[in-house]
Order: structure tokens, then sequence, then C-alpha cells
């Protein structure tokens, strides 16, 4: 069985690359584009992963962030993924509980390499 990752991202280019990067990679892609419509999409796909942008329309990363740590579901690894590299939002999304914080732009290789460390594949 493959693992699942959702990607919550509103920036349809990053989507798409790491989409074909992750599929190449064996794993199950499912995307999300609206920041208001994230918990109901990972309650349906129930991921092992969730790349997060910081930024995004109608509710921000950092309070999809808060509603993933709060939720009582099988609780999904969460890779931030921002262009927004401030110290402050490091800080604010490691207090949260954030497996992973990184900063766009990323290299493919280091994105899947810690994809890969995150879903122990």
């Amino acid at each position: 069985m493959s693992k699942i990752v959702l990607i919550i991202e509103d920036e349809p280019n990053i989507v798409e690359s790491l989409s074909f990067l992750l599929g190449r990679e064996g794993l199950e892609v499912h995307s999300e584009n609206n920041g208001a419509a994230a918990m109901e999409q990972i309650d349906q796909t129930k991921p092992d992963l969730v790349i997060l942008d910081a930024m995004l329309p109608n509710r921000s990363g950092f309070d999809i962030l808060r509603d993933i740590k709060a939720s009582t579901a099988p609780m999904p690894r969460v890779l931030m993924l921002t262009a927004k590299g401030q110290p402050r939002d490091r800080q604010m999304a490691t207090e949260i509980g954030v497996d992973l914080f990184m900063t766009k732009p990323f290299s493919n290789a280091e994105i899947v390499s810690e994809i890969r460390r995150l879903l122990g594949i």
C-alpha cells in the first residue's frame, strides 16, 4: 500500500512539480488549493503527510496546522513550505508542532529526501 501525500498549496506550478516528483517515488498524491477546504480534504484522504503552504487563500497554513494538531484523527506528518522564511514564522510553526519547515525555492532532491525521511521510506 502506498503512502498518501496531500499538498495544500495555491501555486499550480509547485503542486504540479511536487505531484510529479512524489508520483515518481510511488506515492499517492492529492492536492487542495483552498485553505478553507483543507481540513475536509484531510478528513477525506487521510494522508500520511501534509505539505502545507503558510500563505493560502481563505485560511492561513498556521491555522490549518493548529487544526491538524488538535484533531483526534490519525495524525499526519506535516511539512510546512513557505516563501516567508522569517525566524518568527519558523518559530510559530515549530511551537504549533510542525515536523519540518522548508522555504521556497527548494531543491527537488532535498524535498524528496526529506519527504522520504518523514514517511520512513
